[in-house]
């Protein structure tokens, strides 16, 4: 399979303002009437072989540009769960669809809105769906390496169902799904299929220490994730030593 073209995780300097719920991602929103969050800053290029002789290749400002790294982000996680499958001697199954939607079309799970402003997995019609103009907002604000985590997480989910795997607290789900996300990255770093400019990791982990939990929440409550240091160690594990440490099986 040829390397796509912009497999490359760039992080400006700027705090991943993300809060990962129940299968579904809360980032910065675009202030009201505007396509674009002020204060946004353009990240440094980060080049793979196949992308040397391109003259325009940082870019987190078109439409084109974000829907290419939605689609390499889906392709390099199939890509690699496909192989984790295959070396545990199990046929690997992708999502049926990754669907974007709008204010005008939106789109359900189990006879449910997923609402404005929101990613998810949705168990009940095997796919990952995704406010279009949210992604969008916060992938010219953050920079694609959202974009890859987001597909990351998400996809995470739909492994569990296909492992069997439902934890009996949503903590425990979403600390697993960290992992994952940070296995996923950092393996496909390793193998040359996605690249990080300096500081990247800095940067993602101050993020994650941004989404932890409100002080006070329970960690057995419906809908808890983790506080700050439970989710950046769980992608840190996964990051630094693949999927052992997010215990699969």
């Amino acid at each position: 399979m040829p390397v796509p073209r912009r497999n490359r995780l760039v992080m400006p300097a700027l705090a991943v303002a993300a809060a990962i719920a129940l299968g579904c991602v809360a980032a910065p929103q675009a202030p009201a009437g505007q396509g674009e969050p002020a204060g946004r800053r353009k990240p440094a290029a980060t080049r793979t072989a196949d992308t040397a002789d391109d003259p325009d290749i940082d870019g987190t400002d078109t439409v084109e540009e974000f829907q290419g790294d939605v689609g390499d982000a889906r392709e390099i996680a199939e890509e690699y769960w496909q192989k984790q499958f295959k070396r545990s001697g199990l046929d690997f199954q992708p999502i049926a669809e990754l669907i974007p939607y709008g204010a005008k079309k939106q789109v359900g799970c189990g006879g449910q809105a997923l609402g404005l402003n929101n990613a998810a997995y949705c168990s009940a019609g095997d796919f990952i769906a995704y406010d279009a103009n949210w992604a969008f907002a916060a992938f010219r604000q953050i920079g694609d390496a959202f974009i890859f985590y987001l597909l990351g997480h998400e996809y995470a989910h739909a492994i569990q169902r296909r492992l069997g795997i439902q934890k009996q607290f949503t903590i425990q789900q979403e600390l697993q799904a960290d992992c994952m996300a940070g296995a996923y990255i950092g393996d496909m770093q390793k193998a040359g299929r996605l690249r990080l400019a300096d500081g990247d990791l800095d940067e993602l982990a101050a993020g994650l220490e941004a989404v932890g939990d409100d002080p006070g929440q329970p960690w057995f409550a419906e809908g808890a994730h983790g506080t700050a240091r439970q989710r950046t160690a769980a992608f840190s594990n996964g990051y630094r030593r693949s999927l052992s440490p997010c215990k699969l099986s």
